[in-house]
């Protein structure tokens, strides 16, 4: 029996990299629709081969993580990218992908695209200093320069690395200086909508030149909360899981509760007022996708 990873799912078929660097074109035999099981990019998987680069996959091996946006399945990392402008930056939308990160148990990395466009922005770096205060590995990048590529390129090395940002940040630009094989397609933004139209349809595994893989995958377009129960999203936000335990009462949403020791260091300043209140944002969303699904 052969072993590999599934690096591309497209049209029924999973494309899957041996430990010799040869891939295979499987199809998934029935037994894993029957039992409710759907091989995912990143996915280790056990196959047979019925043809020189044909097979089939067989087993499915235990993961250690997965996402469901984009849906990938063994990772080691997410690089959240951002631009500075064209499209602006959202700190809503960074802190909503690393509630998704954090809660899927992946280490995250950020990473600035474009600082060609605003090289001195003063709101630019007050962000960049909020999240590296909370321990958040940042990366500063352009496709223009080539500034910070190779630093890049060593956090990636060796490690399964899922991309994620909305479209037109930069990341098909980005990947084809970390992978120039690649040739993906990359798109402007839009004037009219602010964001970068999609250019990336499927979710894909590449080969880096020093070793690892990243994924290739589509924008992320709208907010999803449906694997995140409200007693869960605190522990997302990094600053508060130290305070968490000094709350009054357990259970403690930080939200109107008396003695809640998070809303206190937001009154003190030791936590951000600014992700503070994404937190509450995103706390109402989930409590809003769970009476939509009730009623």
């Amino acid at each position: 029996m052969l072993q590999g990873r599934i690096i591309k799912a497209l049209a029924g078929y999973y494309y899957v990299l041996d430990h010799s660097g040869k891939v295979w074109q499987c199809r998934a035999r029935g037994v894993f629709k029957k039992k409710g099981l759907q091989p995912l990019v990143g996915d280790v998987v056990q196959f047979e081969s019925v043809s020189e680069r044909e097979g089939w996959v067989t087993q499915l091996k235990d993961r250690k993580n997965r996402l469901v946006r984009p849906p990938i399945a063994n990772v080691d990392q997410a690089l959240l990218v951002f631009s500075v402008k064209e499209p602006s930056f959202s700190s809503f939308l960074l802190d909503w992908m690393l509630v998704t990160v954090e809660k899927a148990r992946i280490r995250p990395l950020i990473c600035f695209t474009k600082l060609d466009l605003c090289p001195d922005d003063k709101n630019i770096q007050a962000a960049i200093n909020v999240y590296q205060q909370l321990g958040y590995q940042i990366c500063q990048t352009s496709s223009v320069s080539g500034e910070g590529i190779d630093d890049l390129m060593k956090l990636l090395r060796g490690k399964i690395t899922v991309l994620a940002g909305q479209s037109g940040v930069g990341k098909s630009t980005l990947l084809n200086l970390l992978c120039p094989q690649a040739e993906l397609e990359t798109g402007e933004v839009s004037d009219k909508l602010g964001r970068g139209r999609h250019t990336t349809r499927h979710v894909e595994l590449l080969q880096l030149p020093g070793g690892g893989l990243v994924a290739d995958t589509p924008g992320f377009s709208q907010l999803d909360f449906k694997d995140i129960e409200p007693e869960e999203l605190a522990a997302c936000f990094v600053e508060f899981r130290a305070y968490m335990e000094a709350c009054k009462f357990r259970g403690c949403l930080h939200r109107d509760e008396p003695g809640c020791a998070v809303k206190s260091a937001v009154a003190q300043g030791e936590i951000d007022s600014g992700r503070y209140t994404h937190y509450l944002q995103f706390l109402d969303e989930i409590g809003d996708q769970l009476y939509r699904k009730r009623y």
